[in-house]
């Protein structure tokens, strides 16, 4: 294997573990870190109770807001990463979210949650020696809501551990 190939098999792995760690931020609520994870100059857009084009720092805090009662899970797979340079890339992952607020949300609808299906497709930048996301655009193809007859959110046995990695 070439040592090109060898950088780019790097970069790919590192850009997974950044979007596995965005999704896991999310989902636990680490604000401050999720915003390391974008550079700062993101453009960001697709996501319906957010304002495309906001900055970094707006996404975030909207997101704050808009999900801090609610229970999020976030899973991504399959992703199609091309390096485009030593410091450029591009992706598309298909990925699902459930997001079941405590109560009746405006940002739902009126209904209690949803349901996503679709991709996201993205752009990164190499900072320093760290890949962030510079690019994020969600597409959805299906959104299922979840009415207000839907089930009541039952804690898991176990809290994630915030610091475990």
């Amino acid at each position: 294997m070439t040592q090109e190939s060898n950088a780019n098999l790097a970069s790919i792995e590192a850009i997974r573990q950044l979007k596995a760690r965005y999704c896991r931020l999310v989902d636990t609520k680490q604000w401050a870190q999720l915003k390391q994870q974008l550079t700062d100059d993101a453009r960001l857009e697709g996501f319906g109770t957010i304002d495309d084009g906001v900055s970094p720092t707006a996404f975030v805090d909207a997101l704050t807001d808009i999900l801090a009662s609610a229970v999020t899970i976030h899973h991504v797979h399959n992703p199609e990463i091309q390096i485009l340079g030593e410091d450029s890339a591009r992706g598309i992952w298909a990925m699902v979210d459930y997001v079941q607020f405590a109560n009746v949300s405006e940002h739902a609808g009126g209904n209690l949650g949803w349901v996503g299906w679709g991709y996201y497709e993205e752009e990164y930048a190499k900072v320093s020696s760290d890949w962030r996301i510079s690019h994020m655009r969600l597409v959805r193809v299906r959104m299922d809501v979840l009415r207000t007859d839907y089930p009541a959110v039952k804690p898991g046995r176990i809290a994630p551990t915030l610091d475990w990695l």
